[in-house]
């Protein structure tokens, strides 16, 4: 017969989407605290799984569970994504001045930098709002889902920017940032659009209300 505790804590993590790590430390803290309430009632004279069963229902139900944690998480995840976010487009941005710091940047290369760097602006004041209104108050509804959808425009602007760099540079400024930049651009691209998606998918599952 399967552990029903274990049953209950991988039923919540497959539930939950968030930081990897973050959904992990919440999950295991979940299981521990589950493992002392069982623990105290078996303390006070209850069998083993009468003492399981006591402290499932104390908990709540996985569903019932959800929104609190997932409103954490939620959190997390927007303020990753965003940080992540400022991040690239920010060491791409500094690449581009430095490889063209006498001559004007090609136009893709403008428009693509252009959008990501919006995208980059937005993702910043989510970081600061994140990090500072939600001490007093609910993050905004519509956050998580603004941020998901910034990082995955930068996402498929950065690459293209980095070619644009790439190609076009000056030979004698451009070696080696142009190339650098490029592959970290690439690879930006890959980890921010997991990030973006997960962040959109945090955004569409319920989370506990204000109230």
């Amino acid at each position: 017969m399967s552990d029903p505790v274990e049953h209950y804590v991988a039923d919540l993590a497959r539930a939950l989407r968030g930081p990897t790590r973050a959904k992990s430390r919440m999950v295991d803290e979940i299981r521990d605290g589950l493992a002392e309430t069982i623990a105290a009632h078996a303390a006070h004279g209850a069998p083993h799984d009468e003492a399981v069963e006591r402290a499932l229902r104390e908990f709540g139900t996985v569903d019932e569970l959800v929104p609190s944690c997932q409103q954490e998480l939620t959190i997390a995840q927007t303020r990753h994504t965003a940080a992540k976010l400022v991040a690239v487009v920010g060491f791409l941005i500094i690449c581009g001045h430095f490889a063209w710091t006498t001559e004007r940047l090609p136009t893709t290369a403008q428009l693509m930098l252009g959008v990501a760097t919006t995208a980059a602006a937005l993702a910043g004041a989510a970081l600061a709002a994140t990090g500072v209104l939600t001490r007093w108050m609910p993050m905004p509804q519509n956050l998580p889902l603004l941020v998901g959808w910034a990082s995955s425009t930068a996402s498929v602007a950065m690459p293209f920017a980095a070619l644009a760099l790439a190609t076009t540079a000056p030979v004698d400024t451009a070696w080696p940032l142009i190339p650098l930049s490029a592959v970290v651009a690439v690879g930006s691209h890959v980890v921010l659009a997991a990030s973006a998606r997960t962040c959109r998918e945090c955004a569409r599952l319920p989370a506990e209300g204000p109230g």
